[in-house]
């Protein structure tokens, strides 16, 4: 088990304010960048974007009589709502971002 996790195995709200272990570059003394962090935030407004704009192109043009184009943005604004709401629960775990 890595230093971050407790007895069973399970990340503490503590874990997810200093931000999780990201990748390790080798050659991050010298050359490298700093470990990368998801921009959760940024990641809401898009796929909120994203929902709100495929649920009304969606809607619009299935009443216009193009059914298979409103079916897709349909999907795909089924695919933001998923993300959007697993990127919302990774803010309320406490994760920065």
């Amino acid at each position: 088990m890595s230093e971050h996790d407790n007895r069973r195995g399970r990340r503490t709200r503590d874990d997810y304010e200093r931000g999780l272990p990201g990748y390790h570059d080798p050659t991050a003394g010298f050359a490298g960048s700093s470990p990368a962090r998801s921009a959760l935030t940024l990641r809401v407004v898009l796929a909120s974007f994203g929902l709100v704009f495929c649920a009304a192109s969606a809607v619009f043009l299935i009443k216009s009589g193009l059914t298979a184009l409103g079916i897709a943005l349909a999907v795909l604004g089924a695919v933001a709502l998923v993300d959007l709401s697993w990127v919302v629960h990774r803010k309320r775990r406490g994760e920065p971002g």
